[in-house]
């Protein structure tokens, strides 16, 4: 399978050959949900929190006399069935992570990137090097490759500052080092622009035969 290579003035300067054990791999499309579940799930705090009636203020002493008023007993007026009462069975702090093998994780990343492959999603760049520093320098480039109003990720090799200031401020734009790579933010995306030494560390991460 061959992607367009292109440089940042958006001219296809050639063809690339994408790796087929990384891009034409077996579209797993549970394991994809799975793998998509668990990331939701790691990301959230899970630091919600409800008083129980042994944590709200107020309620030490017995509102009134147990016989002889009429009125139902009452040991605390901070009881669930008060107004300003304690929560039952609340929510409470906790941990929503889930552990999923490193190979399986690899794996649904493979068939991410194969279904965006066999969609016609990946561009190669030639070198992802911006003539300035500037988010209008990505804006050209993105409207010279014809994406501009799609929802673009890039996968960059060595960490580049400039880049990273330059793309922050473009809502639809997605920065990220190719190790970084998730079922998420692959399938979620329109168009894929790799750097040629993000592309070669992504299969030598992903490649099963090399690792």
């Amino acid at each position: 399978m061959k992607a367009n290579l292109v440089n940042v003035a958006g001219e296809v300067v050639g063809d690339f050959e994408l790796a087929s054990a990384v891009f034409e791999a077996d579209i797993n499309r549970g394991l994809m949900h799975q793998a998509l579940l668990r990331q939701l799930a790691n990301a959230r705090l899970g630091t919600h929190k409800a008083k129980t009636r042994s944590e709200v203020r107020g309620g030490g002493r017995k509102p009134w006399r147990q016989k002889g008023t009429g009125r139902a007993r009452q040991g605390t007026i901070r009881a669930p069935n008060w107004v300003g009462g304690g929560t039952v069975f609340g929510p409470t702090p906790r941990s929503y992570a889930q552990s999923m093998p490193k190979r399986m994780r690899r794996a649904a990343v493979r068939s991410a990137l194969s279904a965006q492959a066999a969609a016609g999603a990946i561009r190669i760049l030639e070198e992802f090097a911006l003539p300035q520093p500037k988010t209008g320098a990505v804006r050209d480039m993105l409207t010279a490759l014809d994406i501009q109003d799609q929802r673009v990720l890039i996968l960059y090799a060595s960490r580049n500052e400039e880049a990273m200031r330059a793309t922050r401020n473009l809502r639809q734009v997605t920065l990220l080092h190719y190790m970084y790579a998730n079922v998420r933010d692959v399938l979620q995306c329109d168009v894929m622009l790799v750097s040629q030494e993000a592309m070669a560390g992504l299969v030598t991460w992903l490649d099963e035969a090399a690792a």
